[in-house]
């Protein structure tokens, strides 16, 4: 029985450092921030200009957000949607053409993987929508900018996000939901992929290099856009918590105010998707490390069992 009350005694000052002074340090390093479940209304960036005494803007940010709810009480039309549709098609083709520093997402799965609030926001001003209207002193000036000029109109941009939810969403692979959201701006090395997409296999040298310069080209124009290369992403999922994780993509502003990420407007489920990359890529054993736990668990379980028997055996009429 002594051996068990030290063991308790270790066990419970092990539990105490690990789920106390851990979580402790971590609070201390890193604010917390509430997530809105991928909610988007505005709230927490009229709350942001606020607390950073912007009145002003809180009251523009309000009054956007105000307009974009009114937006999506409108009914669409998904037909006149389709025909408005045509002006996206300019741009977002899904080929790897810079335009204004990133290259424009492919809208395959667009009503699979966004909010449709935000969508509306995003047509309306995508400064505004995407939290990054501090890097513009005119959202017109956004590589976007000049949508909201193409469609001023509140139907139309009813009818166009209308026809992205019905016509625009189906099923989608994790892979497809981390390329049209993510993939424009973040490598991910261990899978193989670049800004401009998977790397592909080459048989000659000199068409490999010529690849890896137009690679280097793009991350330039990235870097020229956003400030710095947005960081490779293939071991984010261990580096940082499940918490940061999602109330950093939901808005980045919250962790990490001035930040160039824009908010990319991901439903829950879409960043579900996304997630489920990012930890098929930075921690592929994951699977089966769940499956042996319970395993390894059981073993020691029964182990101990057997020791104490063991032991009592051993030391019978010792006492």
């Amino acid at each position: 029985m002594k051996e068990l009350k030290i063991f308790g005694i270790v066990a419970i000052f092990t539990l105490v450092l690990y789920w106390g002074v851990e979580p402790f340090a971590h609070s201390q390093m890193h604010k917390h921030v509430e997530g809105h479940g991928f909610v988007y209304n505005g709230a927490d960036d009229v709350e942001e200009a606020i607390e950073a005494g912007h009145k002003d803007k809180a009251e523009a940010k309000k009054a956007f957000w105000a307009d974009v709810a009114k937006v999506a009480k409108m009914k669409g039309d998904v037909a006149a949607g389709e025909a408005a549709f045509a002006t996206c098609l300019g741009c977002h083709t899904g080929a790897p053409i810079n335009m204004g520093g990133v290259i424009p997402p492919a809208l395959d799965h667009a009503g699979a993987l966004y909010d449709k609030n935000y969508l509306i926001a995003l047509i309306k001003d995508p400064a505004m929508a995407s939290n990054v209207d501090h890097k513009y002193k005119d959202t017109m000036t956004h590589p976007m900018g000049s949508i909201k000029a193409m469609m001023a109109d509140d139907q139309q941009i009813a009818d166009v996000v209308a026809y992205i939810m019905a016509k625009k969403a189906g099923e989608v692979t994790t892979k497809e939901a981390f390329a049209e959201a993510c993939g424009r701006c973040h490598a991910m090395r261990y899978a193989k992929t670049t800004q401009l997409g998977d790397t592909p296999k080459f048989k000659y040298e000199k068409d490999a290099l010529a690849y890896k310069i137009k690679v280097i080209e793009e991350q330039d124009a990235v870097k020229a856009y956003m400030g710095k290369l947005p960081p490779d992403l293939s071991m984010i999922i261990r580096a940082r918590s499940a918490h940061f994780m999602e109330t950093f993509v939901e808005n980045p502003q919250t962790q990490l105010p001035g930040t160039s990420m824009p908010r990319v407007g991901l439903t829950h489920e879409g960043y579900e998707k996304v997630k489920t990359y990012l930890e098929e890529v930075g921690d592929p054993s994951k699977p089966a490390r769940e499956e042996l736990g319970p395993k390894v668990l059981l073993f020691f379980l029964i182990f101990t069992f057997l020791a104490f028997l063991w032991k009592k055996s051993m030391w019978k009429g010792h006492h």
